[in-house]
């Protein structure tokens, strides 16, 4: 029986014409039956112009739905480690494209021998599609077929720095999808030390690190990764790191070589006998476009020491994620790869001062996207471009999860936008006693964008890095970058957290323990001079109720820290100020604004399920942003549900009946702008602070 606008009768070759029809078999009348006969032909075959097949029905990470040849893809795109929940096959099958790239490699250090030190490994990089430069190595691999069920979504992380003598920088961590894991990157070799367990190798990985440079012969580079896969050819993930060296020219005369891409192997020192004695750079990484726009991945870190720097214009593996070395207030530093690209961390090298050793720069988190078919025909379209776009309750969203263009297209109309900018989160300081970083400011309104074109540049800051103990300029955690929809509507970065200076190797005078200022202020560390407060904000208090923000944003002070209880303070977060040790938890963060808690979305972090409902917050427990980074403190003990853990603030805590890892780290969530947490007293150290996100959107 087939149905057409409110009357119901029996197809053209089952129904009757004639209103004498027995057993009620007429077939609706004329209309009808000439309606039902063009949709519902002789042997039932549908045929139905305008009627969209339905694809596969998923929800996690951030969406970004796109058209490519007729074809509409949906790409869910995380950031970090999530869940794909697929509740429905659809039509069109059910063959998923996926690129799963690994956390970089750090780069390594030097221990103050006038050395330098390899740079990190590229995260592993697997992929279904064929994108260059040529693909994955050797080709690309086969599509997964999606059933319904929860899909683990593991983003590896980046490999941690190390000041150790003769220890390279540490691994990054696998990602995995399904049956796909994409290995870490190898960390840099470490400047030569004779005694030590690697004697400046590049550590294996999903590309390899760069070896560090040797006293008397070339060092062997690490390794690119394959994995075994039963059905074909091993998948190559990455390439190898470059080979450094020991030259018996000049006064600072040893080399390391940069780490492995996953498009090209890192660049081996130029040899001694070279005019140019320099450093080799990290190799390339690849272009995707499973998300919608071309973006890079999977770069390799540059190798580097104070006199011999690879800038980032002669660095291949910068464009793709990967770290080089630059000067950071006087002093040279090996930055980290870039987040959610899988890029090496710079390697990095100290000949000016023996006594003190050198930090690389961390490895840059992995990325996981998936993406499938939805439609045949694209019933929905965007009127401008830029960021991961997705429709949801009449609107037309834009996602950036990283800094582009907002530009309208031919068919845009003038029309007011609301939006949502985030700065990137305050590293948090270092030791075992130190402050948690603030979040970056929240500002959220409407603008008017008038008749195309319009052309708006978005910043999406990242997360500062925490207090790196030698070569830092600052005297705690670094400040997070601003974010911006347009520099007029712009969310500062949150303020890094205070230094606990009663430990090694800051001297009592170091003016380190008050958090520094920011969107929201860091968290003071261990308070042994009495500091009144801790870290300004630039941000307004929140004033209770979700809407929009005064043009500084909203923010609150870090918490001031004490010796009785002894401890770090949180740093502050947009919902609230950070806490006193006692407690050490971050200030609250904001939840987003009802026009973008699309649920079939991942926005923001976990967050509490149990808001007062008149402020505008909702029980979900999802799509909260900016919380304060925890202070570090003995034997920590709150909870990761509590203050800045749920609202993707970082730190540490502690499992209880847990003697062989008493203490997790929780690092802050990417694109949440919320605060790095510091260290414990078991684990010293400090962690960086998340990078911001910018959400625009306007009428479909």
């Amino acid at each position: 029986m087939g149905y057409l606008g409110r009357r119901i009768g029996k197809s053209q070759n089952q129904g009757d014409s004639s209103p004498e029809a027995a057993n009620g078999a007429v077939g609706g009348g004329i209309l009808d039956l000439f309606s039902n006969g063009y949709f519902e032909r002789q042997g039932n075959i549908y045929n139905a112009p305008g009627i969209i097949e339905a694809g596969v029905v998923a929800t996690g990470g951030v969406i970004s739905d796109y058209t490519d040849n007729g074809i509409v893809y949906r790409a869910h795109v995380f950031t970090s480690t999530g869940e794909l929940d697929v509740t429905g096959t659809g039509t069109l099958g059910a063959q998923a494209d996926f690129l799963v790239v690994g956390g970089g490699g750090a780069g390594g250090s030097d221990p103050g021998n006038n050395g330098a030190a390899g740079g990190g490994g590229a995260g592993g990089y697997r992929s279904t599609m064929p994108e260059g430069p040529g693909g994955p190595s050797p080709s690309a691999e086969s599509q997964l077929t999606l059933t319904v069920q929860p899909y683990t979504i593991t983003v590896g992380g980046g490999g941690a720095a190390t000041s150790s003598p003769g220890v390279p920088g540490s691994p990054g961590n696998p990602s995995t999808f399904s049956t796909i894991t994409s290995q870490g990157g190898g960390g840099g070799g470490a400047a030569y030390v004779s005694t030590a367990p690697f004697n400046g190798n590049g550590r294996p990985g999903g590309s390899g690190g760069g070896a560090g440079s040797q006293s008397t012969s070339s060092q062997t580079a690490g390794t690119g990764s394959r994995v075994v896969d039963p059905d074909g050819p091993a998948p190559t993930q990455g390439y190898p790191g470059g080979l450094g060296h020991n030259s018996s020219v000049g006064p600072n005369n040893m080399r390391s070589g940069g780490g492995g891409g996953a498009g090209a192997a890192g660049y081996n020192a130029n040899p001694p006998a070279s005019p140019s004695d320099a450093n080799g750079a990290g190799g390339a990484g690849k272009a995707s476009t499973i998300s919608g726009t071309s973006t890079n991945y999977a770069g390799g870190g540059t190798a580097s020491n104070d006199s011999d720097q690879v800038p980032i214009s002669n660095n291949p593996g910068a464009p793709f994620g990967g770290g080089s070395s630059e000067n950071v207030g006087g002093s040279r530093v090996g930055t980290a790869g870039k987040y959610a690209t899988g890029g090496g961390g710079c390697g990095n090298g100290r000949d000016s001062d023996p006594s003190a050793a050198a930090l690389g720069g961390t490895g840059g988190s992995g990325v996981v996207i998936v993406r499938y078919k939805i439609a045949t025909t694209e019933t929905q379209t965007a009127k401008a471009t830029g960021g991961a776009i997705s429709f949801y309750g009449g609107k037309t969203i834009h996602t950036f999860t990283g800094s582009g263009t907002f530009a309208t297209a031919p068919n845009w109309s003038s029309a007011t936008v609301e939006y949502v900018v985030v700065g990137g989160g305050g590293g948090g300081g270092l030791n075992e006693f130190g402050g948690g970083g603030g979040a970056g400011a929240y500002r959220t309104g409407t603008t008017p964008i008038g008749a195309h074109p319009v052309s708006t540049n978005i910043q999406v800051g990242g997360g500062g890095i925490g207090n790196r103990q030698i070569q830092n300029p600052l005297p705690a955690g670094y400040q997070g970058t601003a974010s911006y929809f347009g520099t007029p509507i712009t969310s500062p970065g949150g303020g890094g957290g205070g230094v606990d200076d009663s430990a090694s190797p800051f001297p009592s005078s170091t003016p380190g323990e008050q958090g520094m200022p920011g969107g929201s202020g860091g968290g003071n560390a261990l308070d042994t001079s009495g500091l009144p407060s801790g870290g300004p904000a630039t941000g307004s208090p929140f004033p209770g109720t979700i809407g929009a923000t005064p043009t500084s944003g909203w923010g609150h002070p870090g918490g001031k820290g004490s010796r009785s209880p002894i401890g770090g303070a949180g740093g502050g977060g947009a919902g609230g100020a950070g806490g006193a040790p006692a407690t050490r938890v971050g200030g609250a963060g904001i939840q987003l604004p009802t026009t973008f808690r699309d649920p079939a979305q991942t926005i923001g972090a976990p967050g509490p399920t149990s808001a007062p409902t008149p402020n505008g917050f909702d029980t979900s427990g999802k799509y909260w942003v900016a919380g304060g980074g925890a202070g570090g403190g003995p034997a920590p003990t709150y909870s990761p549900t509590d203050g800045a853990a749920s609202s993707g603030g970082g730190g540490y805590w502690s499992t209880p009946g847990s003697s062989t890892n008493p203490n997790q780290m929780i690092g802050a969530v990417q694109n949440t702008g919320s605060g790095g947490g510091s260290g414990a007293e078991t684990v010293p150290g400090s962690f960086a602070g998340a990078s911001g996100i910018v959400i625009v959107a306007y009428p479909t």
